[in-house]
């Protein structure tokens, strides 16, 4: 979760709803926990990887297991994108558009290639880029505090805006919650899963909230909510000029460390849904030197890089978590039927939904018709499939 999201998100959320956004960073860490804690119940009951793509299969029937699996690919193909701008955003702040496109493709492409070779992100470098995020963003809170100047006439305003435009906010902040549920999927490699993972997701969601309302806080105060809704790289124009290069680098960094575990993650999910013959079989090649799904990868690589020079990080986003709240409600939906705490599934299931349609008709637009394409072409592989 301590990725590119908090380098990114607040941006777009400033520009929904001015400092509304800390509202609206509530509501989506509700949604968030619920989910996770839906996810956390299924994952003990079937400690298989996939997540929701077996979680709606089991309990809901094929048809929504696949749906699932679609609003995945999809919805972290976007994050893919996201990510690689936050890295162009950060890395090369005073090059144009078509500049920092080339230069998010290139950094997708170059990923793409080390994952083709079966370079994956060990447990070791995790921990090294969340320690250095952590401490670019201490330092960044601590030093807009002590040498910048916050002016508590920033949230004179609050809460800054409507229902409508609160709720929106929370929506594209979801996006910088992706990766609590991963804890979830873990079932398979955790002593005791189903006391362990409920305990470890609301600890980790609760960090990682202090985190990120701390980060918030200090950007409103330093750069008003006007300045910080236009901003593509807030966090490096908050804090002190000597600290900017930091931050820059330590952006870049975490995006790129989120991007490479994401390309992996959501070529893998490719590679299963080839097999299991709900995408085009010829996906589901493995390389016989390397071990790995070179022909997924390739094109979850190949869709990035295009996709990068198609859309802005405000589209990536608002893209990304409207097919990943569609995903989650299916979670939520398949939880409701464990009839154990159905209130926390409920509220995840209504949470997903309303933030689903308060994000920018764009986004929504878009996402509807993704997500109806693959439900269109779902009777024709369940056909073939059954062949």
């Amino acid at each position: 979760m301590i990725g590119a999201g908090v380098f990114a998100a607040f941006a777009p959320a400033a520009r929904a709803a001015g400092p509304g956004l800390l509202l609206g960073l509530a509501v989506a860490a509700v949604v968030a926990y619920c989910n996770a804690m839906s996810s956390a119940w299924l994952a003990a009951r079937y400690p298989a990887s996939g997540g929701t793509y077996v979680y709606g299969r089991e309990r809901l029937g094929p048809f929504w297991g696949y749906l699932a699996g679609w609003g995945f690919v999809v919805g972290k193909t976007a994050s893919c994108a996201a990510m690689a701008l936050t890295v162009a955003a950060y890395a090369a702040p005073g090059l144009s558009r078509h500049w920092q496109s080339a230069i998010a493709a290139g950094a997708v492409l170059a990923l793409t290639a080390l994952n083709y070779r079966g370079v994956q992100r060990s447990a070791l470098v995790t921990r090294i880029i969340v320690s250095v995020t952590l401490l670019v963003l201490t330092a960044s809170v601590v030093a807009i505090a002590v040498v910048g100047h916050p002016g508590t006439q920033a949230l004179s305003g609050f809460p800054g805006s409507g229902a409508g435009g609160i709720l929106e906010a929370a929506g594209l902040l979801f996006f910088a919650f992706a990766g609590y549920a991963r804890i979830a999927t873990l079932g398979e490699e955790v002593r005791d899963p189903a006391r362990t993972i409920p305990r470890a997701i609301p600890i980790a969601l609760g960090l990682t909230l202090v985190v990120y309302a701390a980060v918030a806080i200090a950007l409103l105060l330093e750069l008003g909510p006007d300045d910080l809704a236009t901003a593509a790289d807030p966090l490096a124009q908050a804090v002190p000029s000597w600290l900017a290069p930091v931050v820059r680098a330590g952006a870049a960094l975490a995006a790129l460390g989120s991007l490479l575990a994401l390309v992996l993650g959501v070529s893998r999910t490719t590679f299963a849904m080839a097999r299991d013959g709900h995408l085009p079989a010829v996906l589901a090649a493995v390389h016989p030197r390397f071990g790995v799904p070179h022909r997924a990868e390739v094109t979850v690589g190949v869709v990035v890089a295009i996709l990068v020079a198609f859309t802005d990080l405000r589209g990536a986003i608002g893209f990304s978590s409207f097919a990943v709240l569609a995903y989650y409600a299916i979670a939520n939906a398949s939880a409701w039927t464990l009839r154990r705490w159905r209130i926390v599934p409920a509220v995840g299931l209504a949470g997903c939904v309303v933030l689903a349609f308060s994000l920018p008709a764009v986004s929504v637009i878009s996402g509807i018709v993704v997500l109806a394409v693959g439900a269109a072409t779902w009777p024709i592989r369940f056909s073939s499939r059954t062949r």
